[in-house]
């Protein structure tokens, strides 16, 4: 592996950079999950033309590679970009649009999700399916020119914000669980859907249940061929997994975390903790190695394979060392890193608190440290199942 980037990479990276120094102080934030929200900075993006970066250049891109979105990725997370607005629309429902669209919907939806001027949520885990998502029950019946909708979405991240919801439905009971799912775009302002909050232990609103109850859904939103969604959304494998954001984000918090501590901004100085800082010393080599893991990741991509094994172990390796992380910054600031936002004392708003609190969720969400460990050991080292 080449640890060094061409020149046309690095000249992206500070034309990134520059940006963020420019937007970024005058970006309001609106609180939820992952990055945040706010489409004054999408329409930013947008006219820079890096929302849709990687895209076609005749769906509105500009057909940049792997390493360049995973460049932008990791510049955003470290600056602590509010890119979470526009994210599920790019990574989700624009790629299989892309390859399985009819070519009203292509027009309809990508130049406004590259705009920023639709947002998507995702529809997939229900109560009853996260990890084994092939078990989602709900369901969508064919009736005239429309399907009827029924049944639950669980842990629907912005449904609250979306106008969109890219959805998973079974359209065929009767068939062997990874047949017989259909993908449609549901317009989140169709009469029988309901979206309730599920507030969590920091008190944020950013996931919530949403209810499908007889909402007719017109045939031209179906994507696709009927009862192929599973394939169409195993397909997304295929576009940028490297988790680099997550690193970047990390790397971030370690660096400020040093700082503080060499400061002894609230606790004592860090040499009188050695045990402290060898913590923070390993935290630093570990963010770096993730990184790289996550750098190989794309460059696989860049080479047309589809990282399987290694994207799960990104994954394992990227959400335990965020609790690790986590753990870390909240003994660096002693007492004071349990108070929450609004406290005039929280540290940095009480930053470390929230993550501390929210990294319990992350070896679970989006494939559990089970599931990962699963993929590595059957697909990766050829173990049984």
């Amino acid at each position: 592996m080449n640890f060094r980037f061409t020149e046309a990479e690095e000249t992206f990276r500070q034309e990134v950079q520059a940006f963020l120094a420019t937007e970024m102080p005058k970006t309001k934030v609106s609180a939820g999950m992952g990055a945040g929200w706010s489409p004054e900075f999408s329409k930013a993006l947008a006219k820079k033309g890096w929302i849709a970066l990687p895209w076609p250049e005749e769906y509105g891109g500009l057909a940049r590679g792997h390493i360049d979105q995973a460049i932008f990725n990791e510049e955003m997370a470290y600056h602590r970009a509010p890119i979470g607005a526009h994210r599920r629309g790019i990574f989700y429902a624009a790629p299989i649009l892309m390859l399985h669209g009819t070519e009203d919907q292509k027009k309809h939806f990508l130049s406004r999700i590259a705009q920023g001027d639709a947002y998507f949520c995702q529809g997939f885990s229900e109560p009853n399916a996260g990890s084994d998502l092939a078990s989602l029950t709900t369901s969508a019946v064919e009736d005239g020119d429309d399907f009827v909708v029924n049944g639950t979405k669980i842990w629907t991240s912005d449904a609250h914000r979306a106008d969109y919801i890219f959805l998973s439905t079974r359209t065929d009971p009767n068939a062997p669980k990874h047949k017989g799912i259909t993908n449609f775009i549901v317009d989140l302002n169709s009469p029988g859907i309901t979206v309730r909050p599920l507030i969590n232990m920091m008190g944020v609103h950013g996931f919530n249940q949403v209810f499908f109850d007889n909402v007719r859904v017109p045939r031209g939103n179906l994507i696709g061929d009927r009862d192929r969604g599973w394939y169409q959304s195993a397909q997304l494998l295929d576009f940028e997994r490297s988790s680099i954001a997550v690193f970047g984000g990390m790397r971030r918090t370690v660096e400020e975390l040093a700082l503080l501590a060499q400061e002894g901004a609230w606790h004592e100085r860090l040499e009188n903790y050695p045990r402290i800082k060898h913590q923070l010393a390993e935290l630093a080599i570990k963010c770096e190695i993730g990184r790289w893991m996550a750098y190989n990741i794309a460059s696989m991509q860049a080479r047309k394979e589809v990282p399987n094994r290694e994207a799960s172990a990104v994954k394992l390796f990227s959400s335990e060392l965020g609790q690790h992380v986590a753990s870390v910054g909240v003994e660096v600031l002693g007492l004071y890193g349990q108070l929450e936002e609004g406290s005039s004392r929280a540290p940095w708003d009480g930053r470390l608190e929230r993550a501390y609190v929210s990294a319990i969720a992350a070896t679970i969400g989006g494939g559990t440290s089970e599931i990962q460990r699963n993929v590595i050991a059957t697909r990766g080292l050829g173990l049984p199942r």
